[in-house]
């Protein structure tokens, strides 16, 4: 009930987490391990997983059974985010990816949806297993999907913007659209944001802002580890249809007359 399973990878949460904005590594690992996370993304033009020779993330998560999901943030062509991913497999030996094409650099940081699904047909004939950053937007999570995508990722909001779900019936639309896992990714601000996305039928959560600038982020990891759960779990269970008017919860027939 609680796995994910993306292209060969199976993970025991549903619950993704990111590496970045935390005050040091030790803050970083305390959090993930609190979420329950399996997988932690990290910006490797931004943050060394490679170079033995300088403070390395992959040591301090040494020992835990957390996987990295390198994600090509900073790339604004497909041809950048190709060669990144090379370069890193080749370095790690992880193809397990995050791909994201970045299109407004400035403001929005919304994606190039065009030059992802390029830079996703390529990464694909190459063997990643991919998971795509990408509008909120049904056709082009198909394209995206028909161009190899192991994991379709709408965001829910602008990153780092702490909205929450923006627009509801997308998440929704996306869902149906595909047959891949989606991840909702972006715009998270806290828990309860997380477990609605979960019960608009999302088959995970990534999120790294809201944990790791909350004023205490193993608690907000913690209870983002339980909301992701809660959602999946109300979103299996089924919820009630809504109804303008209130119906008694107890029933009337065989009640006592006056």
């Amino acid at each position: 009930m609680h796995t994910l399973k993306i292209g060969k990878y199976t993970l025991g949460s549903r619950l993704i987490v990111g590496s970045g904005k935390y005050d040091s590594f030790e803050t970083t690992k305390a959090a993930t391990l609190a979420s329950g996370s399996e997988l932690i993304t990290v910006a490797v033009r931004r943050l060394n997983i490679t170079n033995p020779n300088e403070a390395n993330l992959r040591d301090t998560f040494a020992g835990t059974n957390v996987k990295f999901l390198p994600n090509s943030a900073g790339c604004t062509t497909a041809e950048e985010a190709i060669t990144l991913f090379r370069l890193t497999r080749e370095a790690t030996g992880i193809d397990l990816i995050k791909l994201e094409v970045i299109g407004d650099t400035l403001k929005t940081l919304y994606p190039d949806v065009l030059e992802t699904i390029k830079a996703c047909e390529v990464l694909a004939k190459d063997g990643f297993t991919i998971m795509a950053y990408t509008s909120d937007d049904p056709i082009m999570a198909r394209r995206l999907e028909d161009a190899g995508a192991h994991a379709i990722m709408p965001l829910a909001a602008p990153i780092g913007s702490g909205l929450g779900v923006q627009n509801r019936y997308n998440i929704v639309f996306v869902r149906e659209a595909v047959k891949v896992p989606i991840i909702v990714d972006a715009g998270i601000g806290c828990a309860s944001d997380a477990a609605i996305a979960m019960e608009l039928g999302a088959d995970g959560v990534l999120t790294n802002t809201a944990i790791a600038q909350a004023q205490n982020p193993m608690m907000m990891a913690e209870a983002m580890r339980n909301a992701v759960i809660a959602g999946r779990l109300s979103y299996l269970a089924g919820r009630i249809a809504k109804r303008p008017y209130a119906t008694a919860s107890s029933p009337v027939d065989g009640m006592i007359q006056f």
